[in-house]
């Protein structure tokens, strides 16, 4: 096991305030790692004795997947939630067969050019029932030389027989938006898990719930997810800080949609106007200096010198003709720089969102999701605003200061690696260098679909796409 024993045991416990995690890195420092954890150690018996486990996502290799599990899990129940039609199910179906304990649930994609992008895993133990939301495919090079997040919830206690269906709520009702979220598959597959999740004591859980799924969302339900969702929660729950229009906003991700000829069609208006909600007061919106908005995607040189070298490219699978549509997005580009953990050089296939005071010394909230920079994942308004359209199931975790009992209503950011035990306030573990630094003249944002071959990479390879 990764780090041994009794160094995760301890990890747990210095990392529990916040239970975010990057996955571990091959070919970095051991000191870099220290807090990390692999597939293996999540599905590990330390966590809990498995008796039924569900894995939600899109890149799913079963055969790998079913050695990352203990042999003594290996034999019980599995579902795996998944999107693929077509050629690719029947696939999966082929993968799943030497397996009688793995059963299938396909995700309905009723919208062209959906996904189901979501990353979970739903372990239930002899101990009680653990929700792991997380960044990374099923698949090993995902979880090899890449910067990944994962957000590990409370061993979550059965709650005693015969208690109400509002019982074991969080004061972030997340066990409402689970289970509203699982609904939405609109799955009988998915009905023994929903009971499952009723069963348990969710009150300890100090983070909101950020979904995403496909459909045309009117009324109330316009609200449940997408940006909509996030906008909705920071209004209620968080507090607005003075002079909020110099917070900057950042966003972090791996792969980018289409957003429109330019920044006002949805980048810098519906969108951002939701990222820049910060307590029930929304007239800073309108201020007239809007907050700065720093977007950080990989380089060229970022790929060309990572440690998988240019096939790391092959997970930001930004393209050619969508980047020559948007021409005007490259101002916003900061670039990959992550020497506060030792991942400068593991391309990120994680996403963050975070709003940062003006000295990036604290933060009013955070988000790790699996959703990228698109319509597709976070939802585009319609019909002069009276439904929300989101393609793509998308899942992932938000932190409010307010719930982890930080009066000043932010969170400090940590510096360095180095866990100051003593501190009276935990900082947050942001995975990468703040302030983010701009694009230079000559850096390019990296582009999947066409060659490199000016210069080799790390293992002395160019890139020539077929």
């Amino acid at each position: 096991m990764a780090g041994g024993t009794l160094d995760k045991w301890d990890l747990l416990g210095k990392a529990q305030n916040f239970s975010f995690y990057l996955t571990r890195v091959s070919g970095i420092s051991a000191k870099n790692n220290a807090c990390a954890l692999h597939i293996k150690d999540i599905l590990s018996p330390l966590f809990g004795t498995i008796t039924a486990s569900a894995q939600f996502n899109y890149c799913i290799d079963i055969p790998w997947l079913m050695e990352q599990y203990p042999e003594e899990f290996r034999t019980k129940p599995l579902l795996i939630v998944h999107g693929e039609q077509r050629l690719a199910k029947a696939q999966l179906h082929e993968e799943a067969h030497p397996y009688p304990n793995v059963r299938l649930c396909q995700a309905k994609l009723e919208i062209a050019y959906g996904t189901h992008h979501t990353k979970m895993m739903l372990l239930l133990y002899e101990e009680g029932f653990r929700v792991v939301i997380h960044t990374s495919n099923l698949i090993r090079d995902d979880w090899h030389q890449k910067t990944q997040g994962i957000w590990l919830s409370p061993l979550y206690p059965r709650l005693p027989d015969g208690s109400p269906e509002t019982a074991g709520e969080s004061a972030t009702k997340f066990k409402r938006d689970l289970l509203d979220y699982l609904a939405s598959y609109r799955s009988t597959g998915l009905n023994e898990w929903i009971g499952h999740i009723k069963q348990h004591d969710l009150s300890l859980t100090r983070v909101h719930l950020i979904g995403s799924t496909p459909g045309r969302h009117q009324g109330n339900e316009k609200q449940t997810w997408g940006h909509l969702k996030l906008r909705k929660v920071l209004s209620n729950c968080s507090s607005s800080v003075a002079n909020q229009e110099s917070w900057p906003l950042i966003g972090q991700f791996s792969s980018i949609g289409s957003l429109g000829g330019d920044e006002t069609k949805w980048l810098c208006s519906e969108f951002k106007e939701s990222l820049a909600t910060l307590g029930p007061d929304q007239r800073q919106f309108i201020s007239l200096k809007p907050a700065p908005l720093h977007l950080v995607y990989p380089t060229v040189e970022n790929v060309r010198t990572s440690l998988e070298g240019y096939p790391g490219g092959g997970s930001l699978p930004y393209a050619i003709d969508t980047a020559q549509k948007q021409p005007w997005l490259p101002t916003f580009m900061h670039r990959w720089s992550a020497e506060v953990t030792g991942r400068s050089r593991a391309l990120p296939h994680i996403k963050t969102y975070m709003r940062a005071s003006p000295d990036f010394g604290e933060l009013a909230w955070f988000l790790v999701t699996s959703a990228n920079l698109s319509k597709a994942a976070w939802g585009t308004l319609e019909k002069n605003g009276f439904q929300l359209m989101i393609r793509s199931y998308e899942l992932g975790v938000l932190y409010l200061p307010e719930a982890f009992g930080m009066e000043s209503g932010r969170f400090l950011v940590r510096r360095g690696l180095s866990l100051d035990c003593k501190a009276p306030v935990m900082p947050f573990p942001v995975p990468y260098d703040l302030p983010p630094q701009r694009y230079g003249n000559r850096d390019r944002p990296w582009i999947w679909n066409i060659p490199y071959l000016h210069a080799p990479d790390t293992h002395g390879n160019v890139w020539a796409p077929s």
